[in-house]
């Protein structure tokens, strides 16, 4: 157990730069390693979830390497040229790693076996399974679908069309890794957009995909399979979500200015930036720029008097990680702030939704949780003295010590261990800017 504690801030200021994109490194990796040639990777986040990706597409085959330049080089083996794994591969914490994995595994003509962490090991994949079985592939699973699972990959798998019952960025890319590697046209349609890096970082490789917006307002992406990916330079900027943290205790401490350097800023991941604007924000963006394929810039964010909104349903899927992050702007703002369509995060590390409720209301916050929202009632003068269990959970623990900073009294948190599986180096950046973190007692 690593407990933290978080006590009132003074002003933040400084310029600092986040780690890069989560979401981008893991894609990186893979399609790097289904690429012919080599790939060279500049700003991949270095922390617990990507290595756990490295480390299984090399049992699968791939050459991976970290120079001491920092540039990781990725020397891959075609699609479709992924090898047999000797051992279990363990995914520690990340859900979006074993995800995409068994999707790439899915249409490769043998068995892989994925384990993760307790809390990993208690999500559901039956949603990436469904659509995977109807390409052919079969697996075995604990009850619920759940990890430990073998992948029994198909010698012949079949191109399918796929409407999303949810809108989910992960499944979306399990199936379409799989499509890379089975005839034909594979195609996903989902009823919301998501996160795009899938489809962007599958084109900079050479893959054929088209997307088309659809009638109803979401997205039809088709990927032509069985291409030749070419190895490429791939730049990873600063992730948006990681960003998201000293961008909200710098907009809830008083008096503070802090300017963040090449964050990532796809259109489809800043429903935050606009959900913050709408409660008042004061958040300007500096030199843009086209980075890897993707829209990046610097962002300088002033404390603000933030006052509460009804953020609507049809936005979570552009937010769906900054929700804890969210909560406690929400707590610091003034007024109600109601956050809809949060049914998607009783899946994720943890049951975000409650642990968010449950912890808001432990520091003294009013809140109402009910099955897909929460009603946040912000006053400002929040207590705080709350002991927190994160729940295993990165994001929660982010947040609550976040929340610290603005306090009455300190919050702590028992264990603080899993934030390096998204963001290493988290405290000692926070208190760069001037946050008081620091390890707590355990008790």
């Amino acid at each position: 157990m690593s407990a933290l504690i978080s006590s009132l801030s003074g002003p933040l200021s400084g310029a600092v730069a986040v780690p890069g994109d989560k979401s981008m490194s893991h894609r990186a990796l893979m399609l790097g390693a289904m690429a012919v040639g080599e790939t060279r990777i500049s700003g991949l986040l270095e922390s617990e979830d990507v290595l756990a990706t490295a480390a299984a597409l090399r049992a699968l085959g791939a050459e991976i390497e970290r120079a001491e330049d920092g540039i990781w080089r990725v020397f891959g083996r075609g699609v479709g040229g992924l090898v047999e794994p000797a051992s279990v591969l363990d995914l520690g914490n990340s859900g979006t790693a074993v995800r995409l994995l068994m999707g790439i595994a899915a249409t490769h003509p043998f068995k892989t076996t994925f384990s993760g962490d307790t809390s990993l090991s208690s999500r559901p994949m039956e949603r990436v399974m469904g659509p995977l079985r109807l390409m052919g592939t079969g697996f075995t699973a604990r009850g619920g679908g759940r990890l430990p699972i073998t992948v029994s990959g198909t010698p012949a798998p079949i191109p399918i069309s796929y409407e999303l019952p949810v809108a989910s960025a992960q499944v979306k890319s399990a199936v379409l890794l799989a499509g890379l590697n089975t005839p034909g046209l594979t195609t996903v349609i989902e009823p919301d957009p998501t996160r795009d890096h899938t489809e962007r970082m599958l084109a900079h490789f050479g893959a054929e995909v088209v997307v088309e917006e659809t009638s109803q307002g979401g997205r039809k992406i088709t990927l032509t399979g069985q291409p030749e990916l070419i190895g490429h330079d791939i730049s990873v900027p600063g992730d948006f979500s990681s960003a998201a943290f000293p961008l909200v205790a710098a907009l809830v401490v008083p008096s503070s200015r802090v300017e963040l350097a090449g964050v990532g800023l796809n259109p489809l991941r800043t429903g935050l930036l606009l959900t913050l604007q709408e409660m008042g924000a004061a958040i300007t963006i500096h030199n843009k720029r086209p980075e890897g394929g993707e829209p990046v810039g610097d962002l300088v964010v002033e404390h603000s008097a933030l006052r509460g909104i009804t953020v609507p349903a049809g936005r979570a899927a552009s937010m769906i990680d900054e929700y804890p992050i969210l909560a406690v702007a929400a707590a610091c703002a003034q007024g109600e702030t109601r956050l809809e369509g949060l049914s998607e995060l009783r899946v994720k590390e943890s049951d975000r939704l409650t642990a968010i409720a449950k912890g808001l209301d432990q520091a003294g916050v009013e809140v109402n949780e009910t099955e897909d929202s929460l009603t946040i009632q912000g006053t400002g003068g929040i207590p705080g003295g709350a002991r927190i269990n994160a729940a295993l959970d990165h994001r929660i623990a982010m947040a609550f010590l976040v929340l610290g900073m603005a306090t009455e009294r300190p919050i702590e948190i028992d264990d603080g261990a899993t934030i390096d599986s998204s963001f290493p180096g988290f405290m000692d950046l926070m208190n760069s800017l001037g946050a008081a973190i620091k390890p707590g007692t355990g008790e």
